[in-house]
């Protein structure tokens, strides 16, 4: 396989005459750069204008390889041929170089120009490019492959500082300027051959307008070129191999994309979450590219205005920004009510916003690299879950953060620099084991979660917020302007008569199973457990009635007792027979819900065996039944007219193998974490909760 480099523009502010003569003085040796041994000259000739200078040179550089591989290979240096056309007329000096030396087994051609700035005619512009092609060696192809690679990199590199080197020296020595080669009188016999060595066509050179090798790169229009300080002040560090995966990306773009053209740092996340494998770069860059033109997606930030009532409740806006320049986005999660936010707009309108705040993230980072003169291209996020509670494991909100998940992963990779979560509540761990595995992994390394007050002090939000702009209500002094969130009224949530968002109710309702409760005939659900510390969670809408839920646990699976045509199977599954404490155990204290209200909920089991989740009507405080109903008491309550309860729910069981992945995960992202995790996953108690959310 053909490998091929391409290196960013490399600017000298000096005119090209200047930096000709700096050139030349590289030959025939050169101490500053220690793997040139010397060079001769093979072939060399002038155009009768003197205008078109050609010098074939013979190099060679030591080889920088182990010891074993060179005594295999049996060479302590390699022959390089090297072609140069120097054309003063037009400003330009084209190189081509090819190794001799193992030819048949190893290809290397290497394609370089120096050219006058476009923009500045006393500027010079290098560009660089070159191919390797390695078909055998001695079954070290590999090895030869990063040696040769590591080469490169150091000739890239060690290249410029020489030509900067004997430009100073020139300089110091008083030669600042060289006048422009104009043209001396020409007999008009000589006019043709004249002619013919001015077409670079006619010196058969291999260079940056030539079809051959890797050199159709360099032939981009002027604004299609990377400049080399340009990466390093807009970008940031890169190695060659990552400049030249930039730099090939962005030219097959140009060629082939129809509209426009990303930014380079928008190119770059996409390299960057690829580990710079070029051809899976492509592949989700161009993905992402018909994703934004398909929901106009750069007009977003032009086109895209919240509801107000999203304005009031989404707890979540921009705050300055971290210690390192990044813009600091803050959001309120535990004070805000996501089901009522998804119930009043819709989830459509949710992912809107979502973007909309990528969006601006993005148009922050450009703006922060300009202010602070450095590359910024993440931004930090600083989430707050005080407040957080099971009301968070609403079904159909989850799915829409996951689904929000997966579309900013696949659009927007790599703009979060930093995950700041602070005052993590007990239930957090559920909620991680639910979306931490549709986050990538490099993302979740960012996640720094501290539970309790850990945030405060050394080691805490300190280590990565400037003190002043540290929000007040975590204890800072910095006024934060970020919306408090709060319940949404019911009053605004939407409905069936508005047409456009009947499908997405119809949509969660889907999410659950219904069931009816009478009196004495309860809805009861079997969960088998396999394996301890196991994570059982619910999550119900209580239609009808007042209802008490309970969680009972039992080492023997209950039989179904009998039933009329047409109940369902889920209904009564227990019978009078067993005795609490004995068979059966409750594990879950009974919880009163009352019709419309809404209950999510968790529990992580302490022992194998089969759990209960039981529905029945609720009744006074005197007449509460206290043990299972028996078979009697629900043939009685199928055959007799009374009340009847009606409730949707939904319940997940969380393998125990995933919750302590889970929860390893969770201590791997930050120390600040173990006291959570202790209180959480202890060994020697089970924990459980529901919650009334509304």
């Amino acid at each position: 396989m053909v490998q091929k480099y391409q290196s960013p523009v490399c600017v000298y502010k000096y005119p090209f005459e200047l930096v000709m003569a700096a050139y030349e003085k590289r030959f025939p040796t050169c101490p500053q750069i220690p793997v040139f041994l010397g060079s001769e000259v093979l072939r060399e000739s002038r155009s009768a204008d003197g205008a078109v200078h050609l010098v074939e040179r013979s190099c060679r550089l030591r080889v920088e390889a182990p010891r074993l591989l060179r005594k295999i290979a049996g060479v302590e240096h390699v022959v390089f041929v090297q072609r140069n056309v120097l054309n003063w007329k037009e400003r330009t000096l084209l190189i081509e170089a090819h190794n001799e030396t193992f030819a048949s087994r190893v290809v290397v051609k290497e394609n370089c120009s120096y050219t006058v700035h476009p923009e500045n005619e006393d500027w010079t512009c290098f560009e660089q490019s070159a191919s390797l092609d390695i078909r055998s060696f001695f079954g070290f192809e590999s090895a030869l492959e990063k040696i040769a690679m590591k080469q490169y990199t150091a000739n890239v590199k060690r290249g410029k500082e020489v030509i900067e080197h004997y430009l100073n020296e020139l300089i110091s020595q008083g030669t600042s300027h060289i006048p422009r080669w104009t043209p001396a009188p020409v007999p008009e016999e000589d006019t043709h051959s004249q002619a013919g060595l001015r077409d670079p066509g006619s010196l058969k050179v291999c260079g940056p307008g030539s079809a051959q090798g890797p050199a159709p790169e360099m032939v981009s229009t002027d604004g299609d070129k990377l400049d080399a300080d340009y990466i390093e002040r807009c970008l940031g560090h890169l190695t060659p191999m990552q400049e030249s995966c930039l730099i090939q990306l962005r030219h097959w773009l140009q060629e082939t994309h129809k509209g426009k053209i990303p930014k380079d740092e928008h190119i770059l996340r996409f390299l960057r979450a690829r580990d710079f494998h070029l051809d899976r770069a492509r592949e989700m860059l161009c993905q992402s590219l018909s994703w934004r033109k398909q929901h106009q997606v750069d007009l977003l930030l032009q086109t895209w205005r919240p509801p107000a009532l999203l304005e009031e409740f989404y707890a979540g806006g921009w705050h300055y920004q971290d210690i390192d320049g990044r813009p600091l986005y803050i959001l309120r999660l535990g004070h805000m009510d996501t089901k009522g936010l998804m119930k009043a707009v819709g989830e459509e309108v949710l992912l809107q916003h979502v973007l909309c705040v990528n969006e601006e993230g993005q148009k922050r980072c450009e703006g922060n690299t300009k202010q602070f003169g450095r590359p910024i291209s993440s931004w930090t996020c600083l989430v707050d879950l005080e407040g957080l509670s099971l009301r968070h494991l609403w079904r159909p909100g989850i799915k829409a953060l996951l689904r929000m998940i997966e579309v900013v992963e696949d659009n927007y990779p790599e703009t979060l620099g930093r995950l700041l979560i602070v005052r993590a509540p007990r239930v957090f761990p559920v909620l991680w084991t639910l979306i931490s595995p549709f986050i990538n992994e490099n993302t979740r390394q960012k996640f720094l979660i501290y539970s309790g007050s850990n945030y405060q002090g050394p080691g805490g939000l300190v280590d990565y917020l400037d003190k002043e702009v540290i929000p007040d209500f975590l204890g800072g002094e910095c006024l934060c302007n970020v919306p408090e969130g709060g319940l949404v009224p019911k009053s605004l949530y939407l409905t069936e008569e508005d047409q456009e968002h009947k499908d997405q109710l119809q949509q969660w309702r889907e999410t659950y199973q219904s069931a009816s409760v009478l009196r004495g005939a309860p809805h009861e659900v079997a969960v088998e457990i396999l394996e301890r510390e196991s994570v059982i969670t619910w999550d119900f809408d209580i239609l009808q009635g007042d209802v008490m839920f309970s969680l009972y646990h039992t080492k023997q699976a209950p039989k179904p007792g009998p039933r009329e045509p047409g109940v369902r199977a889920g209904g009564q599954l227990t019978d009078k027979g067993w005795a609490l404490g004995a068979d059966y155990s409750r594990v879950e204290a009974p919880l009163i819900c009352r019709e419309g209200e809404s209950i999510q909920g968790s529990h992580v089991t302490q022992w194998p065996g089969v759990y209960l989740l039981q529905w029945q009507m609720h009744s006074a405080p005197g007449h509460m039944a206290c043990s299972l109903p028996g078979v009697e008491d629900v043939l009685m309550a199928l055959h007799s007219p009374g009340p009847r309860c009606k409730l949707l729910y939904y319940y997940e069981v969380l393998a125990s193998e995933d919750f302590r992945g889970s929860m390893s995960s969770l201590e791997s992202c930050t120390s600040r974490f173990s006291q959570l995790s202790a209180t959480t996953s202890s060994s020697g108690q089970s924990h459980s909760s529901s919650l009334v959310s509304r």
